[in-house]
């Protein structure tokens, strides 16, 4: 019987690919055969790509900060060229959090979550879907979040682009889902990685979140990797516009 989750030969980018979630789905998606490029903003992940290139397909890495425009008008062609000229996969998966009660947020770092989380994913997704029109083929996912649904304290940018995530997964999908073209998103479920730190960190509400949880833990970054699978693959071909939780049952309560 055919793999139906095998992705070997396609190209693939993974924003926010040098740690974390993004780090995890680039190297699950090269370990099942895609070549991947990865877009990191501030730190080259000299180890990742030492690691990736004992075997296996190639692995490449863009420098790019996906809140600004002109660096993805320069690092999507780019990577495309190191794909040869195709791009089958894409993962917008970087992200930030800014932790503020509303009557205080800044609106400077307001507009950096935005510009990151939301813009980003936005642009990247244009760029990138001039390659996956031209060749009538393309699988998007993108990162929403349990905050897409519900809305965590202090977070109120955050909370407002994943939500708009969510809405705009379902924009691209009914506008490109006739044209070769899958655009869906997961909503993790909370998941230990730096970026939950302070939340892993505060007993009260670590607690108050793992009560919640039906499968009695946090998730771990290698949880989303199935299910992303899935959606990129012959697997999920009849898939678009679905935000899917991953999230161990928290929604369930």
């Amino acid at each position: 019987m055919k793999n139906l989750f095998d992705v070997t030969g396609r190209k693939a980018l993974v924003t926010g690919g040098s740690k974390g979630i993004g780090r995890c789905l680039a190297t699950g998606l090269h370990e099942a055969g895609a070549e991947v490029v990865i877009f990191y903003n501030s730190t080259y992940p000299e180890d990742l790509l030492a690691e990736m290139a004992k075997s296996g397909p190639a692995f490449h890495a863009v420098k790019c900060n996906v809140a600004e425009r002109s660096s993805l008008d320069e690092a999507v062609p780019k990577a495309a060229e190191l794909l040869g000229g195709r791009i089958d996969i894409l993962i917008n998966c970087a992200g930030i959090n800014r932790r503020y009660w509303l009557e205080d947020f800044p609106l400077d770092l307001w507009d950096e979550v935005i510009n990151t989380n939301l813009n980003g994913t936005v642009y990247c997704s244009q760029l990138v879907g001039k390659y996956m029109l031209a060749q009538e083929y393309g699988r998007i996912v993108n990162l929403a979040s349990m905050n897409t649904f519900v809305a965590g304290p202090k977070m109120a940018a955050y909370v407002a682009s994943k939500g708009a995530v969510g809405q705009v997964t379902k924009a691209f999908a009914n506008e490109w889902g006739g044209r070769g073209i899958r655009v869906n998103a997961i909503a993790p479920g909370y998941i230990a990685t730096e970026q939950t730190l302070p939340l892993q960190q505060d007993k009260k509400r670590y607690e108050e979140i793992l009560a919640r949880i039906a499968v009695g833990r946090w998730g771990q970054p290698e949880d989303l990797l199935g299910p992303v699978l899935m959606l990129v693959s012959d697997a999920g071909s009849y898939c678009n516009g679905l935000v899917m939780p991953i999230d161990g049952g928290y929604l369930a309560r």
